[in-house]
């Protein structure tokens, strides 16, 4: 409950930011203000204001690991016949702003606005996540979705809860790599260990990624790409193990596709000598 009217709030504050009329304005219509924070409150849109285009870091996943703050960029594309005054938007996680479990707020309420045209601008917010406040485990993923709302040069204004989120908000992830015997004898058996392990924002730790599928490759030396050997999969720690037959000097890595909640990763080489 307390997520949620903290949602609230924050929607009825980007509404007064973003969408009161601007000062050079009020001259025209003092009237205006009022009415539009009226509006705003109620969730309405007033005259030919349109947001266009909701996206948030680019459309590119924003990864998160246990203890550093992430900012990353949420932009409004509005339109309306007199141009674009003001935008901004945050991010919460639920069905609704009515049923919201959690919350990506801006350092800034007011967007940095940049005209792409006379009808048309993009308004920029940085948001700011962080993993020992605003997350906790089961908020990873795609669950996220944008207020957002405009306000144009006239008094109109646009806004609305349900833009879904072009990106996912991810547990950071890394992972090993080491083959041992070294040096070893060719057609000997290589012992290829790792781990899988991403951030648990409930602990503030990094814990073992179990049951999830990864590829070992291998590069023999001089050559220019990796091939897969095999897939092999996570154990209930997250660690790997797998054997091979030593045939030539190369490197070997393993390497994690990712999923919806943990982002793709790939290990650091290790070199064996093969004599």
């Amino acid at each position: 409950m307390r997520i949620r009217a903290t949602v609230a709030a924050l929607s009825g504050t980007l509404a007064l930011s973003a969408l009161v009329v601007p000062a050079a304005q009020a001259a025209d219509g003092p009237s205006s203000a009022p009415r539009l924070a009226a509006k705003a409150s109620q969730g309405a849109n007033v005259g030919d204001t349109k947001i266009t285009k909701v996206s948030v870091n680019g459309g590119k996943d924003v990864v998160v690991g246990t203890t550093n703050k992430v900012k990353f960029s949420v932009a409004v594309t509005a339109t309306d016949p007199e141009g674009i005054a003001a935008g901004s938007a945050f991010l919460y996680h639920g069905g609704s702003i009515d049923t919201a479990d959690g919350v990506l707020t801006p350092d800034d309420f007011d967007g940095k606005c940049k005209v792409v045209n006379a009808t048309t601008s993009t308004c920029t917010v940085t948001v700011v996540a962080d993993p020992k406040v605003d997350l906790y485990n089961d908020l990873a993923g795609s669950g996220w979705k944008v207020y957002a709302a405009a306000g144009a040069n006239d008094g109109d204004s646009a806004e609305g809860e349900s833009y879904k989120s072009d990106a996912n908000v991810q547990r950071y992830a890394r992972l090993t790599t080491n083959a041992s015997p070294e040096p070893i004898k060719k057609g000997k058996t290589l012992t290829v260990t790792g781990a899988l392990t991403r951030a648990n924002w409930d602990t503030s730790k990094y814990a073992g990624y179990t049951k999830q599928s990864v590829k070992l490759q291998y590069k023999k030396k001089g050559a220019a790409s990796y091939s897969t050997l095999k897939t092999i999969t996570s154990d209930t720690k997250g660690n790997l193990k797998t054997t091979v037959k030593a045939s030539a000097d190369g490197y070997f890595r393993y390497v994690f596709a990712g999923t919806s909640t943990t982002p793709a990763v790939t290990s650091t080489s290790d070199f064996v000598d093969v004599n």
